[in-house]
């Protein structure tokens, strides 16, 4: 069974696929000073309660965490007896290619959602990913990565005005019920919701202008279906993109040592 990983700033998920469906998929925080050990100790521990009896045979990693993947390496060759495949990384091919400046390194997990949305969506997409930061990836016609665009993550921005103003509350994020608050919570859930959605119609409208073909925004992260609730953002919202794009490229790089 395929282990798949994508480690993030601040989750880190592990879901595991059987070649036809995902059979489950667990979530912790990322500490890069949790050992091979402890990762063990946690994922025995779930497969167990979740009477999952298969073996991990294979595994892949996406990380933009570059001090985690040791202990990643470290619980694939102690414990699933292999060498796990690491996005990013030589050894590691793609089935797109990367078209940026010569020298500049793209992060993993924006690489693993180019190839995800071409293989469901095809050519020409916007795939926006509400993560630690919010992300815009542009996917060409022929599936290369092109480019994008790196913004502040919302949880981050709300964090940041929480931390820097002194009267201002730490508030959660949902869709308020009007534009204008009456009170200081609305006020601020009003600003972050409606001022993400502005962002990402107004990035979107401009990467469409400049790419000048007609493209499918693609949302995914935890807070899409969230944004998407307050206007018609995404042509489609992709819960498990990230996964899934780990899937395919693992199948590739099979194909590969098997011709």
């Amino acid at each position: 069974m395929l282990l798949t990983i994508d480690c993030g700033n601040t989750n880190t998920v592990f879901a595991l696929w059987d070649g036809r469906r995902f059979v489950t998929t667990w979530r912790t925080a990322t500490d890069h000073r949790r050992t091979a050990d402890q990762y063990f100790v946690w994922l025995s521990t779930l497969m167990s309660l979740q009477k999952i009896e298969a073996q991990v045979t294979e595994v892949i990693i996406s990380s933009t965490v570059p001090r985690v993947v040791f202990n990643l390496r470290v619980l694939c060759n102690r414990y699933f007896d292999c060498r796990p495949l690491v996005v990013g990384k030589p050894d590691c091919r793609l089935p797109v290619d990367v078209r940026v400046d010569p020298g500049t390194q793209v992060g993993p997990d924006r690489l693993v959602n180019t190839v995800a949305g071409f293989d469901r969506h095809g050519g020409d997409l916007i795939v926006v990913d509400f993560g630690t930061a919010t992300t815009f990836d542009v996917v060409d016609s022929d599936g290369a990565y092109i480019g994008g665009v790196i913004a502040p993550g919302v949880n981050l921005s709300m964090e940041a005005l929480h931390m820097a103003a002194a009267a201002l509350p730490h508030v959660d994020i949902t869709k308020p019920e009007s534009v204008i608050g009456k009170n200081t919570v609305a006020c601020m859930q009003a600003g972050v919701f409606w001022g993400y959605v502005g962002l990402v119609q107004g990035i979107c409208t401009q990467i469409k202008a400049e790419h000048g073909r007609p493209m499918r925004i693609i949302g995914t992260g935890g807070l899409a279906p969230l944004f998407a609730s307050g206007e018609a953002l995404f042509d489609a919202i992709e819960d498990d993109l990230t996964m899934h794009g780990l899937t395919v490229i693992h199948s590739y790089n099979k194909d590969l040592e098997n011709r």
